[in-house]
C-alpha cells in the first residue's frame, strides 16, 4: 500500500506532535515494512532525530518543488502531489487535513490529539482559538475516519464538533521505543520528577503547593524538565517568595536517554494536569518503573491505569496526600513500580498500536 503522511511535525517539531509523528512512522515501518511511506513536509530540518527518516527503507521524503511553498503547499498543493505519487491513503498526523482531499479518490484519516483550546481557552489568544477551531472542524468534516488518541479526546470531538461516534477510532499514542527496555536504577539522592511544558494547564504550581504542604522530612527536591514562559515565571516567583528555592531543580536540555535515566531513578513522578489529550509522560514514567501521581480528570486515568494514584488537580492537599503515600508506603511503592510498568507494557504495546492503525487504514481503502 502507498501511504502518505503529513510529516511537517516529524521534521520540524521536537516535542509532542513531532514525537507522535515519528513514533507512528516507527511502529508502522517496523510492523509493516513492505508498504511505501511518503512523508510530505514543506521543509526538512535535519539533525540526529530526523536524519534516520531520510534513508529509511520504503520511506520517501517529499518537499515542494514548484512555486507553491510552505504552508500554502501543505494546505493547497499537497493533493496534486499525492495523486502524482499514487497515494492510496493519507494520514494527517496533527489535527489538520489539506483542502481538496475529500473528493480526490484518496482515502483519508486524521489524528485529533486534543481540543485544549476549547476546554482550556484561557491559555490561547482568541485569534489562535478561531484558527484552530476552523482547522479541527474542517478535518473532522472532510476525513473518512478520525483517530482520537484517548477515549477522553473521542468524547471531546463528539461534543465540540458533533461527530458521530462510529466515525472515531481510539488508538493510543505510541511511546518512543527507548522506554520499553528497562534500565537498572543507580544510587542517587532521592528526588521527584515533573516532565512537560510549564503552562497553567499542566498545573506545576499545584505541585509546588503540594510539596510545600508535605512534612519537612519528605520534602525531597523536584526536578522539572520542560520549557515555559509567563506561567513558569509565576511558579518561580511563588517558589522564591516562599523560600523553597532549594527544593526545585531546572535542567536546561535533557535528551531521551537522560530523561529515561531520570524516570528510572526518581522516587516519584508527579503530573496533576488539568487537561491532557493523552498524558504521554505518565506512560513513559510507568515504563521506567517510576511510581506516578497524576490527575483524576480528562485522559489521565486512561494513561496511568489502575496503578497510578489519582488526585484532584484543584486540591494541593489531595496531591500532597497521594505524594505522601508513594513516598512512605513501601508495599504500595513496590506494587506501583511493578504493576504500573506491566500495565503500560500491555496497554501501549507498539505492535498492537501499529496493528490498530493499520486496521483503521484497511477499513477505508
Amino acid at each position: 500500500m502507498k501511504l502518505g503522511f503529513d510529516a511537517k511535525r516529524l521534521y520540524n517539531n521536537f516535542t509532542g506532535l513531532g514525537n507522535y509523528s515519528r513514533t507512528a512512522i516507527d511502529i508502522l515501518t517496523d510492523e509493516y515494512p513492505d508498504n511505501e511511506y511518503y512523508l510530505y513536509s514543506p521543509k526538512v530540518r535535519l539533525n540526529g532525530v530526523t536524519l534516520p527518516y531520510i534513508g529509511r527503507h520504503h520511506c520517501h521524503t517529499i518537499t515542494p518543488k514548484g512555486i507553491m511553498r510552505g504552508s500554502a503547499w501543505r494546505t493547497y498543493g499537497l493533493v496534486s502531489d499525492m495523486k502524482r505519487d499514487g497515494i492510496q491513503l493519507f494520514h494527517g498526523l496533527s489535527n489538520e487535513m489539506p483542502t481538496g482531499l475529500f473528493h480526490s479518490g484518496i482515502a483519508s484519516v486524521v489524528t485529533i490529539h486534543d481540543v485544549a483550546f476549547r476546554t482550556f481557552p484561557s491559555m490561547y489568544h482568541w485569534h489562535d482559538r478561531t484558527i484552530y477551531d476552523l482547522k479541527w472542524q474542517y478535518a473532522c468534516n472532510h476525513s473518512d475516519r478520525i483517530i482520537a488518541i484517548s477515549e477522553c479526546t473521542k468524547r471531546d470531538i463528539m461534543e465540540f464538533y458533533n461527530v458521530p461516534e462510529h466515525k472515531i477510532d481510539v488508538v493510543y499514542q505510541p511511546v518512543s521505543p527507548i522506554y520499553y527496555t528497562p534500565l537498572q536504577p543507580t544510587p542517587t539522592n532521592p528526588y521527584m520528577l515533573y516532565v512537560g511544558s510549564i503552562n497553567s494547564r499542566k498545573n506545576l504550581l499545584g505541585v509546588v503547593k503540594a510539596i510545600e504542604l508535605l512534612p519537612k522530612d519528605l520534602r525531597i527536591p523536584l526536578i522539572i524538565v520542560g520549557g515555559g514562559g509567563s506561567y513558569k515565571q509565576i511558579v518561580r516567583q511563588y517558589i522564591a517568595d516562599h523560600g523553597l528555592d532549594d527544593l526545585f531543580l531546572w535542567p536546561e536540555m535533557v535528551s531521551n536517554t537522560e530523561l529515561k535515566r531520570l524516570y528510572t531513578n526518581a522516587s516519584l513522578f508527579v503530573y496533576p494536569s488539568f487537561y491532557e489529550g493523552f498524558g504521554l509522560p505518565v506512560v513513559e514514567a510507568q515504563l521506567c518503573g517510576c511510581p506516578v501521581v497524576t490527575s483524576n480528570v480528562s485522559s489521565l486515568p486512561e494513561a496511568g491505569g489502575p496503578f497510578a494514584l489519582q488526585a484532584d488537580p484543584n486540591s494541593p492537599e489531595d496531591i500532597r496526600d497521594k505524594m505522601q503515600l508513594l513516598l512512605t508506603d513501601t508495599e504500595l511503592i513496590q506494587r506501583t513500580r511493578v504493576m504500573g510498568r506491566q500495565h503500560a507494557l500491555q496497554t501501549f504495546d507498539p505492535h498492537n498500536l501499529a496493528r490498530q492503525l493499520m486496521g483503521v487504514y484497511q477499513s477505508i481503502v
